[in-house]
C-alpha cells in the first residue's frame, strides 16, 4: 500500500534531483524501503534506474547550460575547460618523438649482460613487485646489481 502511494512521487522527484537521499527526504520515506522495493520489484528497478538517468541528464544539461554562461562572461577556466573537453586540438596529451637507429654491431658481454639485468628489473617492476622487494633481492647477491658500483 505505502509503495504505490509513493513510488510515483518518488520518482519524480528522483528525475528533479537525482540523488537517492534527496528524494526519499522530499517524499517523507526512507532509504531503506526504496532500496527494499527496488530488490524486490524488476519494473520498479527499471523505472528508478531511468528516472536516475533522466535526472542526470537535467543536471547536465543545466550545467551546460551554467557553463557556456560563463563562457559568453569571458570566463578562461571555462573556455579552457570547454575547448579541453569539446575540441580535440585542445586535448590534453603526450607526445614520443624518437629516433631509432638499429645496431649492427654485437654486444659486449660486459653490455649484454647490463642489458639482462635491466630487461629483469623492468619486468619485476611490471609485476607488480615492490622496490622494497627488489632491494631485497638485490642485497641476497643473487644477482648482479649494475648500478652498484663496489
Amino acid at each position: 500500500m505505502k509503495k504505490k502511494k509513493f513510488k510515483n512521487t518518488f520518482l519524480e522527484q528522483l528525475r528533479k534531483i537525482p540523488i537517492i537521499q534527496v528524494a526519499c527526504e522530499k517524499v517523507g520515506i526512507s532509504r531503506n524501503s526504496i532500496y527494499r522495493w527496488r530488490n524486490d520489484d524488476e519494473e520498479f528497478k527499471k523505472e528508478m534506474d531511468q528516472a536516475l538517468a533522466d535526472g542526470e541528464a537535467l543536471v547536465n544539461d543545466m550545467g551546460e547550460s551554467q557553463l557556456l554562461s560563463l563562457i559568453q562572461e569571458k570566463n578562461w577556466h571555462a573556455i579552457s575547460f570547454w575547448l579541453r573537453h569539446r575540441n580535440p586540438k585542445f586535448r590534453e596529451r603526450i607526445e614520443v618523438n624518437a629516433n631509432i637507429n638499429q645496431i649492427k654491431e654485437k654486444m659486449t658481454p660486459e653490455q649484454e649482460s647490463l642489458f639482462r639485468e635491466a630487461v629483469r628489473r623492468a619486468a619485476l617492476s611490471d609485476s607488480g613487485v615492490s622496490s622494497q622487494d627488489k632491494n631485497e633481492h638485490d642485497s641476497t647477491g643473487s644477482g648482479p646489481d649494475p648500478t652498484n658500483s663496489q
